[in-house]
């Protein structure tokens, strides 16, 4: 870049003293072997260290928590003119359907941002309308049924075990061991809970039991797919189902956390790497992705794949997740960053002035 951008990191904490250091939670006796070490960094430290390391990189980078009010936002963005927003907000007033709205008044106001517009924001968090438009591409998703009130009978035509969701989160929410059922009143009582708890329809999936697989794509007008990574369920104790549940996402002190290992590349023959690879990118084209996102999918005992997921803006630690395939491509942190960031600023002229 022949200019030093200026980029403003952009998330939403309204409550920075919620979190935890970290480190004392490594002071915690757990009653199982953790496999992972907790790191130091709170979410909001993260987003420093963020910008730090892009501004050794000639990128003039600054962090912003909008603490739900918009004001702020468009008081620092009057005052510093970011070129770039690198998109860390993933909801406002703790409702993660407004994620979409704060991106819109990014775009209103013609500011190249990093990640996906608002429609594919969306749309990929309707997972009800997202199976319909990844199954009018010819992509599988689990059967499912939509439940929105208590009922006395459910004709929902599925085969156990399911798996219940709330219908409009993402990042796993809702979703714990619990939410495996294998019989109508398992079902009957996990329903209840999503619409009591969450306040939205409940989403009942025929759970696919088999090898998770996360297939990370990065680009705009050609994305391509990066190494597959795989969820090593293994480690597994019985008493809990192999799935990436809430905890096994974000909880160390969830013994799910330390049980869920992934593997990047997965071994995988090249057939099926190949045809995993050709869906996600599929599916990112399809719910209209950007920059970067992360297609979660399940492959049966019959080497047939089912997309669970569309992740666009997915989490982007270092080491995890996205990030772990972009640096088993040969992708350096940094660099994939600054990467993102790139494709935000050629979309500079396309934008609403």
């Amino acid at each position: 870049m022949k200019k030093k951008l200026k980029v403003a990191i952009t998330y939403n904490e309204a409550n920075p003293d919620f979190y935890i250091k970290p480190a004392e939670l490594n002071k915690k006796k757990l009653p199982f072997t953790p496999y992972f070490e907790v790191d130091n960094f709170t979410p909001i430290e993260e987003f420093e260290l963020l910008s730090e390391r892009l501004c050794k990189k000639n990128i003039d980078a600054y962090t912003i928590n909008i603490k739900d009010d918009i004001d702020i936002l468009l008081t620092d963005l009057k005052k510093h003119k970011p070129d770039v927003i690198f998109n860390f907000v993933e909801l406002f007033k703790d409702n993660a359907r407004l994620e979409m709205n704060v991106v819109g008044l990014l775009e209103l106001l013609g500011i190249p941002y990093t990640g996906a517009p608002p429609i594919a924001l969306a749309n990929c968090q309707n997972k009800v309308l997202a199976k319909r438009i990844l199954n009018t591409f010819g992509i599988k998703t689990p059967k499912f049924a939509l439940i929105k009130k208590i009922a006395g009978r459910y004709n929902h035509g599925l085969e156990y075990p399911l798996i219940v969701k709330p219908a409009f989160e993402d990042a796993s929410v809702g979703i714990d061991n619990d939410s495996i059922v294998e019989n109508f009143k398992q079902l009957k009582s996990r329903i209840k809970y999503v619409l009591d708890n969450f306040l939205q329809p409940a989403l009942v999936e025929e759970y696919i039991e088999g090898r998770e697989l996360n297939v990370a794509v990065m680009g705009d007008k050609n994305p391509k797919a990066l190494p597959i990574s795989e969820i090593d369920f293994s480690a597994m104790p019985d008493h809990l189902y192999n799935i990436v549940s809430y905890q096994a996402k974000w909880d160390p002190l969830h013994e799910s956390y330390h049980k869920t290992i992934p593997c990047c590349p997965a071994r995988l023959e090249k057939k099926i790497e190949m045809k995993a690879k050709e869906i996600a990118v599929k599916a990112f084209r399809a719910m209209g992705c950007r920059d970067y996102a992360r297609v979660d999918m399940r492959l049966n005992e019959h080497n047939e794949l089912f997309v669970l997921e569309v992740n666009p803006n997915p989490d982007l630690t270092e080491g995890a997740g996205f990030m772990r395939s972009a640096e088993t491509a040969g992708i350096l942190y940094e660099d994939a960053l600054i990467k993102i960031i790139k494709l935000a600023w050629a979309r500079r002229n396309s934008i609403l002035k």
